[in-house]
């Protein structure tokens, strides 16, 4: 299992707008055969500061989530609602050890 911690300071003025978008990402995504988790948290300590969380069965299923045309239209607005660069940590869980 594939794990993206993706966090995005998103400009308060336009935080409404960005949600609205960000939904129809989050919809279209949980809808992938390769999805296991897809959600969007708002930190508590830092303002305007959000945090997706996605699951993914295997990377093949990341590689065809970033390549689909809801992802790429997200990535192509994203800009207009960031004030600082996107920053995410890919995690892969080793299920041996967790066993």
């Amino acid at each position: 299992m594939i794990i993206i911690h993706a966090e995005m300071k998103v400009n308060s003025e336009l935080e409404a707008e960005f949600l609205e978008t960000v939904k129809e990402l989050i919809e279209a995504s949980r809808a992938e055969a390769g999805n296991v988790s897809y959600k969007l948290l708002k930190d508590t300590d830092k303002d305007d500061t959000y945090l997706m969380v996605e699951q993914w069965k295997d990377q093949e299923a990341v590689v065809a989530h970033n390549a689909s045309t809801h992802f790429q239209a997200f990535v192509a607005k994203a800009p207009k609602y960031l004030t600082a660069p996107l920053m995410f940590k890919l995690l892969q869980v080793n299920l041996s050890a967790n066993n």
